[in-house]
């Protein structure tokens, strides 16, 4: 395998990505496309399933080719995908019968609330380590049974297929061969138990949707099959499965009990790895899988912010101070501090771990000399303060005290936000040299499956710091900056309240 690559895809929310990787962890080729959101109506959102697979396939081929390299050049392919993202598709004719149902979707808000009236929530976060929400994959089963025609018969009759979009891309990968899916995309879908590892029949009962459909559930890293001369025009092994957030926790070698990472994109995805015993979560974040190498399985804590970046975007878009997003970081260094100034971006509610859905985005503290700087460094401060509210909320409940956090995203490459993360949370914020780390997670995966990497300790080292952020702020500033944050909440919901 001396002159091979793995090939990692990276199937997005917004687009397909396929990445190229040597032995060395390094980016050798990378090609994107982006495809269709589909919005029916207000809070529906939608992909189209042949769209992902065809633009996923074309990516893949292109990177290659970009590198001047053969398939025979290839010695591994993982797969990394959007989570919760439902497809259910007709077992004969392999056409999907509806669109994808996107994991933002929020259709199904009125029946997760039959359900929590039913009286299943303790018993779904006892056994899935989730709450009952639109978010995860078994209210979307269930909507396109009750709502295309004809899906409910044919799911009886054992016709119809589920699958996270994983599991779409490796049916189409193995021309129909293969209904797989892997353990970290099952634990998103609210139908399986984390404990026992299994789908369970009490919650497929209890959300009537029909066995037959779900994929067979593997590890995170083992071949499950070959591509069939779908896309190239020899047979390469599919090697690795794995939900975008736990590829990048991988990725970024969070691999020992109590690492985290943060990926700042649009929203924030903070998770901790909780190492072989999963805790159940009092400060309502959510109980997951990290990942299953061989037959160890991984468990994690995970907390969702709804706005990070997109604050950015709004300072763009919306209020028209900047031209570029990357030109908020140069306005917010024009004042030394927000100066009393707090934005609270609830424009989708409140995430983890306050999960209000009717907060809204509130500023406060303004005076007559609070300028568009201000404003840009509050809104800065608020993706920081938010992390150290999940964070804070993973410390109790682990019971395991942050050394450090890793970090990766977009909004990572900002250096005044990151010292400000250090600052605020009073531990070292670090970002490693390779950001990519979601594709680099799948493409460590695979590449351990078929012995291109010998094991992680190899892995572990190729991780490299790009730069290290310290914490300098004086205590007491940082205890009134994050009091002053708590009362801004406290407001935000005393207004939704109200």
């Amino acid at each position: 395998m001396q002159d091979q690559y793995v090939l990692a895809l990276d199937q997005g929310t917004t687009s397909s990505r396929a990445m190229l990787f040597d032995r060395n962890g390094n980016v050798v080729s990378v090609a994107q496309k982006e495809f269709q959101q589909i919005y029916p109506q207000a809070g529906w959102v939608e992909h189209d399933p042949q769209e992902i697979w065809s633009t996923q396939a074309g990516v893949a081929a292109e990177a290659v080719t970009r590198a001047g390299l053969s398939a025979s050049s290839i010695a591994a392919v993982g797969i990394t995908n959007q989570r919760e993202t439902t497809i259910v598709w007709d077992r004969e004719t392999g056409k999907p019968i509806y669109n994808a149902i996107v994991w933002q979707d929020r259709r199904t808000a009125s029946l997760c609330d039959e359900f929590k009236a039913r009286g299943l929530e303790a018993m779904v976060r006892a056994k899935t380590g989730l709450p009952i929400d639109a978010y995860f994959s078994a209210s979307k089963i269930r909507w396109i049974l009750d709502n295309v025609e004809g899906a409910r018969d044919k799911a009886k009759q054992g016709r119809l297929a589920f699958g996270t979009v994983d599991s779409w891309l490796v049916w189409n990968f193995t021309r129909r061969g293969l209904h797989v899916t892997d353990i970290t995309n099952a634990s998103r879908t609210m139908l399986f138990d984390i404990h026992a590892r299994r789908w369970d029949d009490e919650l497929l009962e209890a959300f009537e949707i029909p066995r037959s459909m779900l994929p067979e559930v593997r590890s995170s890293s083992e071949v499950y099959g070959t591509t069939q001369g779908t896309v190239f025009a020899a047979d390469l092994p599919l090697a690795s499965i794995a939900g975008d957030q736990h590829a990048a926790l991988f990725g970024q070698m969070c691999i020992d009990t109590g690492m985290v990472k943060n990926t700042y994109g649009t929203g924030c995805f903070l998770v901790m790895n909780t190492g072989e015993t999963p805790i159940e979560s009092s400060n309502n974040l959510v109980t997951t899988i990290a990942w299953q190498i061989g037959d160890t399985v991984n468990y994690a804590l995970e907390g969702s912010i709804f706005i990070a970046g997109a604050v950015v975007q709004w300072l763009r878009d919306e209020l028209g101070l900047i031209r570029r997003a990357s030109d908020v970081e140069a306005l917010a260094r024009g004042v030394p501090h927000s100066d009393g100034v707090y934005l609270v971006p609830a424009f989708a509610g409140l995430g983890a771990p306050h999960w209000n859905a009717r907060a809204r985005g509130t500023l406060f503290g303004v005076t007559r000399g609070t300028t568009s700087a201000h404003i840009a460094r509050a809104a800065l401060d608020s993706i920081a303060y938010q992390s150290v509210d999940v964070l804070r909320a993973m410390e109790a409940d682990s019971g395991i005290r942050i050394a450090q956090l890793r970090v990766d995203g977009g909004a990572c490459a900002n250096d005044l936000l990151m010292q400000f993360q250090a600052d605020i949370l009073g531990v070292d914020a670090v970002r490693p040299r390779i950001a990519e780390t979601t594709a680099l997670g799948a493409a460590y995966l695979a590449g351990l499956a078929v012995g291109y990497w010998k094991d992680i300790d190899e892995l572990k080292s190729q991780w490299q710091l790009e730069r290290q952020f310290t914490p300098t702020m004086p205590t007491a500033d940082v205890e009134a900056s994050l009091a002053g944050w708590q009362r801004a909440v406290k407001a935000a919901k005393a207004w939704a309240d109200g």
